[in-house]
C-alpha cells in the first residue's frame, strides 16, 4: 500500500492539471458530446451561454454556506476545541484517526462546516507534528472524511425530497430523512467508512522519514499571522480610543440580541412545521456563530475572511453550470444515466444510481443540480420497476459525493487554509476512490 500510494502521489504530481483547467477539459467533453449528438457548434455554444446564470441563486447559497461554516469554525470556542485536539494525538497514527474522525463528523453536519473545519484540524496537525508527519497525507486523510457530506443534516437530495413543493413531488412524494439519512443503508455505510479511512491512511503512511514532508515554511507564516492578529484583537479596549458608535461594534449584546432573534425565528419556524432546507442551515450556522462572538466587529472580520475563501466556488460554479446546461440541453446527461437504467432491475437500480451518478458528478459538482439533471430519469425508472426510491435517491447522493475524491472542485477551499495544492493530496484521494466505490458499491447491492 505504501508503494501504491507513493507511486500514485508521483504520478499525480506530475500530471495532474490545475482545477481551472480541469474545468476546461471538462467544457471541451460536453461540447464535442454536443457536436457528436448532431448540434452545430453554434447551438452548443448558446446552451454554454445560457447555462451560467442557472445556478445564480445555489451559487449563492454555497457561498452563504461555506462563508458561515467558516465564521461558526472560527467562533472562539469552536476554534479552541478544534486547535486542542492536535495535542490529544501522540503519534502520526492518531493524528490520522482523530482529524479523519472529526472531518466526517463536521462534514456530516454541513459540507461548508466540515471542509473549514478539517483544514483547521489538519493545519494544526501539521504544526504541533511538523517534523513526525507527513503533512499532505494528513490534509489528504481530511479531504477523505468529507465523503459522508451527502448523507448528514446538510446533504441536499434527502433535504430536498423531504421539503414539500419539491419538483418531484407528484411522481415521488415527500420522502421523509428517516428512510434516507437515518436508514440502516445510510448508517451502515457511514460506520463502514470510519474505520476503513483511517485504516487506508495509515497503511499509506511514507516508510521512509526522507519521503516526508513537512508543515510548509509559508503555513507557519500564515499561521504566525493569525496568532498575531488574535492577540491583537485581545488588546484591551481601555487602551484604544474608540468613538461613540465604533464602541457599539464591541458590544457583546449586539451578537447576543441579532442571533437571539434569529433563534427565536428558528424555533417558531420548525414549531409550525417547517421543513429543513438549504436556507434554513445557512440561517442556524450564521445563528449561533453570532451568538458565540463576542463582538459584530470580530464576526465580521471574520466573515470576511471566509468570503475570501470561498473565491473558488464563485468563480467556477457560472462554469459548472454552463456545463450542466449543455448536458441537459443536449441530453449528453440523460445518456449516461439512461445507459445504467437499462441494466437494472429493482434491487441493482440503487446501485447503478450510484455508478452513474459518480460520472456525472465529474460534470455536475453540486448535489441539488445533479438530483435536477439526474433525478427525473432514475425516478421515473424506479417507478416502472417498482425500486425503492429513498434507497435510489441515496445512491445518486452517495455517488455525487464519491467522485469527489478526484473532482478537485471542493478541495480549493480547504486547501487554502492547510496551505497545499491539489496536486499534493489527490495521489492518495485516488486511491479511496476504488476502496470507498467498492464497499458503497457492494452496500448498496446486498442492502
Amino acid at each position: 500500500m505504501q508503494r501504491i500510494a507513493h507511486f500514485s502521489s508521483r504520478m499525480v504530481e506530475r500530471y495532474l492539471p490545475d482545477a481551472f483547467m480541469f474545468l476546461v477539459g471538462l467544457t471541451l467533453i460536453v461540447f464535442i458530446a454536443g457536436l457528436f449528438k448532431g448540434f452545430s457548434l453554434f447551438e452548443v455554444a448558446l446552451f454554454w451561454g445560457n447555462g451560467f446564470t442557472n445556478l445564480f441563486e445555489f451559487t449563492m447559497q454555497s457561498t452563504l454556506i461555506m462563508v458561515a461554516g467558516f465564521t461558526l469554525a472560527h467562533t472562539p470556542l469552536i476554534n479552541r476545541f478544534l486547535k486542542s485536539l492536535a495535542y490529544m494525538a501522540k503519534n502520526e497514527v492518531q493524528v490520522i484517526i482523530i482529524t479523519v474522525l472529526i472531518m466526517m463528523a463536521c462534514s456530516w453536519v454541513s459540507w461548508g462546516f466540515g471542509l473549514i473545519s478539517g483544514a483547521i484540524v489538519a493545519r494544526e496537525m501539521g504544526k504541533v507534528h511538523r517534523d513526525r508527519i507527513h503533512y499532505p497525507l494528513v490534509v489528504s486523510a481530511a479531504y477523505a472524511g468529507f465523503i459522508v457530506w451527502h448523507a448528514g443534516y446538510g446533504a441536499a437530495i434527502p433535504q430536498l425530497i423531504a421539503t414539500e413543493g419539491h419538483f418531484l413531488q407528484e411522481q415521488i412524494g415527500l420522502i421523509p430523512v428517516t428512510e434516507t439519512i437515518f436508514s440502516f443503508q445510510n448508517l451502515l455505510s457511514i460506520a463502514v467508512l470510519a474505520v476503513v479511512i483511517p485504516l487506508m491512511f495509515i497503511w499509506m503512511r511514507p516508510k521512509n522519514p526522507e519521503d516526508r514532508i513537512g508543515f510548509p515554511d509559508h503555513a507557519v507564516e500564515q499561521m504566525e499571522k493569525e496568532e498575531k492578529a488574535e492577540k491583537d484583537k485581545k488588546t484591551d479596549p481601555i487602551t484604544k480610543e474608540y468613538s461613540p458608535a465604533e464602541k457599539l461594534d464591541t458590544f457583546r449584546i449586539i451578537t447576543l440580541l441579532v442571533g437571539g432573534l434569529l433563534l427565536i425565528y428558528l424555533i417558531a419556524y420548525f414549531i409550525n412545521g417547517g421543513p429543513i432546507d438549504l436556507n434554513r442551515v445557512i440561517i442556524s450556522f450564521i445563528t449561533i456563530g453570532l451568538l458565540l462572538t463576542p463582538n459584530i466587529e470580530e464576526y465580521r472580520k471574520t466573515f470576511k475572511d471566509g468570503a475570501g475563501t470561498a473565491y473558488s466556488i464563485i468563480f467556477q460554479f457560472p462554469f459548472y453550470s454552463a456545463i450542466m446546461a449543455v448536458m441537459l440541453d443536449t441530453g449528453f446527461a440523460s445518456d449516461i444515466a439512461q445507459f445504467f437504467v437499462q441494466f437494472a432491475n429493482a434491487e441493482t437500480l440503487p446501485f447503478f444510481s450510484f455508478i452513474s451518478a459518480g460520472i456525472i458528478n465529474f460534470f455536475v459538482p453540486a448535489g441539488g443540480a445533479q438530483w435536477a439533471v439526474q433525478g427525473p430519469i432514475m425516478v421515473e425508472a424506479a417507478n416502472l420497476i417498482n425500486a425503492d426510491i429513498a434507497k435510489v435517491a441515496m445512491g445518486v447522493a452517495w455517488g455525487d459525493a464519491w467522485t469527489n475524491y478526484i473532482q478537485p472542485f471542493w478541495a480549493l477551499p480547504m486547501l487554502a487554509i492547510a496551505g497545499l495544492g491539489i496536486r499534493h493530496i489527490m495521489g492518495y484521494t485516488i486511491i479511496l476512490l476504488f476502496v470507498a466505490g467498492g464497499i458503497l458499491g457492494a452496500i448498496f447491492l446486498l442492502f
